[in-house]
């Protein structure tokens, strides 16, 4: 072989090498990128990088924020609830009774977050308006079973179970509502798609995005600066099938909405950096079903709420009064 050869040679192997490094290097990374959205162990990165992760600022003052109102719910009395999904799953719910209660609210927390952190600060409102709530934990987190979640796949099932669950209860003649934050709203969304009983009155979805890849997707690129072309696709797709054995393609909220007969009522704050407000805009249009958006200027993801309080109580107050003024009042 002459210089020229083994030069040549020598560049092909390096390019092949490199390519093979930047290959090996992308396929760690997407398996790490799964592992986060769906495994319930969560790797240490995430505590360690959860602003970036989210697009949040002030990240410390919110989750101690949830963590004072996590506490305060949690010491409010609730029944432990277990039932089992239909796939076998053990899933667990806390219910708080309501004297003389005049609806029942489902409500579904977020991804890797838990029921009292997500509703520590709504939850006086809803006592106090006279809901029983049944607060699930959402499968692959807190003390439901499970070793992964499914971004709403799965977890519109659960939805299910526990609607068909109240259905046994002496209130099951009240009327239900659908509640989510974050992962939580679109597992409500999603939940919309199905033929419900005719108990359910309503679904309120805050902040919730359109689907798995959708949301995946953003976060890669936006977030956290990863391209998200064809290769990472199929990866993240083969990587899904195996854990959850379903496609992050194979649902949407968007799907859910076409076929929704229920009121909805959708709600994000504008600055939320971790599910952009799009997704609702694009959900809310697709919604079939009678329809309201609250849109809260300068809310992070999940915080409308705590930065129109006053405004968010209106909306919900206004929501159940339009859902229930055609119905016959059941006793308690």
């Amino acid at each position: 072989m002459n210089k020229v050869g083994k030069h040549i040679f020598i560049c092909s192997s390096l390019a092949l090498s490199v390519a093979g490094t930047i290959s090996t290097l992308s396929l760690i990374m997407t398996r790490k990128l799964v592992t986060i959205a769906l495994d319930r162990e969560a790797p240490k990165v995430i505590g360690k990088s959860r602003e970036k992760l989210t697009g949040s600022a002030n990240i410390s003052a919110i989750t101690q924020l949830q963590n004072m109102v996590a506490a305060k719910l949690e010491q409010t009395q609730c029944e432990v609830v277990e039932i089992s999904a239909q796939d076998g799953t053990t899933l667990v719910g806390h219910l708080h009774r309501c004297k003389h209660a005049k609806r029942t609210i489902i409500a579904m927390h977020g991804w890797r977050s838990s029921w009292s952190k997500d509703f520590g600060m709504i939850a006086d409102f809803l006592f106090e308006n006279k809901c029983n709530v049944l607060f699930a934990e959402q499968r692959g987190q807190g003390l439901s079973g499970g070793n992964h979640m499914s971004f709403g796949l799965k977890e519109r099932y659960d939805c299910l179970d526990w609607i068909s669950w109240i259905g046994t209860q002496a209130f099951r003649d009240l009327p239900i509502y659908l509640a989510g934050i974050s992962m939580g709203a679109s597992t409500v969304l999603m939940t919309g798609g199905f033929s419900l009983p005719e108990q359910v009155k309503g679904i309120v979805a805050d902040c919730g995005f359109t689907s798995p890849y959708d949301i995946w997707r953003h976060i890669a690129e936006n977030n956290l600066n990863i391209p998200y072309g064809q290769l990472r696709d199929y990866t993240v797709t083969r990587l899904c099938r195996k854990r959850i054995h379903l496609d992050p393609k194979s649902y949407s909220c968007v799907d859910a909405m076409h076929s929704c007969q229920v009121p909805v009522l959708f709600i994000h704050g504008t600055d939320d950096c971790f599910v952009p407000i799009e997704m609702t805009y694009e959900n809310y249009k697709a919604c079939t079903a009678p329809k309201r958006l609250f849109i809260v200027p300068g809310a992070q993801h999940g915080m409308s709420y705590v930065v129109d309080k006053s405004g968010y109580e209106a909306t919900i107050l206004k929501f159940w009064h339009d859902c229930e003024r055609n119905i016959k009042k059941a006793a308690p």
